[in-house]
């Protein structure tokens, strides 16, 4: 079976992963190279793990937060299912069980908020990882940039992100340390509020309550941009 470390191990997909992240580093968009995927990769088993999925259903889901940005390389619009389309051809290529293919690329199919939603266990894994790496190490600013845009101030001012598994009382949460000096809550949820609805129906879907909580303050439910 083939495994996350082959998938690792492979320059063609390394080769895909640099090349997608320097064509979005070239567009001014945030970090998506190999720190992005690889950290999206072990956060999506840990998740999986710590809900007690089986082994290779969590191998499964790291393969797949692995690969879920290599369709940036074409355009950054529906890079998801660009990017399940590529990955399909190449696993099929490396001679892969067709069922699992079919796991993996529905879930990097799926894992954009404009056109996704959590279909299986590890697309809702591959979502909640995703959306949970905001941090100001991905902040990517160009050097003709006067101001940085939105996506890179609220990038700046999170100081820090933390995503967590509380199995007994079948919650995810995601804490984050926010810089209000930097830029304000509301920018956070100008990007991030569709994300955060997309992160509920993912942790729903693995039978959890997912909790926002930003500087100590819980947001439960639909979020109230009023609380910002």
């Amino acid at each position: 079976m083939i495994t996350l470390a082959d998938i690792q191990s492979d320059p063609d997909f390394r080769t895909l992963i640099e090349r997608s992240g320097a064509s979005l580093k070239g567009r001014g968009y945030t970090e998506h190279g190999l720190r992005h995927v690889t950290y999206v990769a072990e956060k999506a088993a840990q998740i999986l793990t710590e809900l007690g999925f089986d082994d290779r259903t969590v191998e499964l889901a790291a393969i797949a937060g692995y690969l879920h940005d290599v369709g940036n390389l074409f355009n950054r619009k529906d890079h998801g299912i660009a990017g399940a389309a590529l990955v399909y051809q190449e696993l099929r290529r490396k001679g892969m069980d067709l069922d699992e293919i079919c796991t993996i690329t529905g879930a990097i199919g799926n894992h954009e908020e404009s056109n996704g939603r959590a279909v299986s266990p590890v697309s809702a894994a591959l979502i909640l990882a995703d959306k949970s790496d905001a941090h100001r190490t991905r902040a990517n600013r160009r050097e003709d940039d006067r101001r940085p845009g939105v996506h890179h101030r609220v990038n700046l001012a999170i100081t820090d992100s933390r995503l967590y598994v509380d199995r007994e009382s079948k919650t995810i949460t995601l804490e984050i340390s926010f810089d209000q000096t930097i830029c304000q809550i509301m920018d956070y949820f100008e990007i991030y509020l569709t994300r955060m609805e997309m992160c509920k129906q993912a942790s729903t879907l693995l039978g959890c309550r997912f909790r926002l909580i930003i500087n100590n303050l819980e947001f439960l439910g639909n979020l109230d941009l009023r609380q910002c």
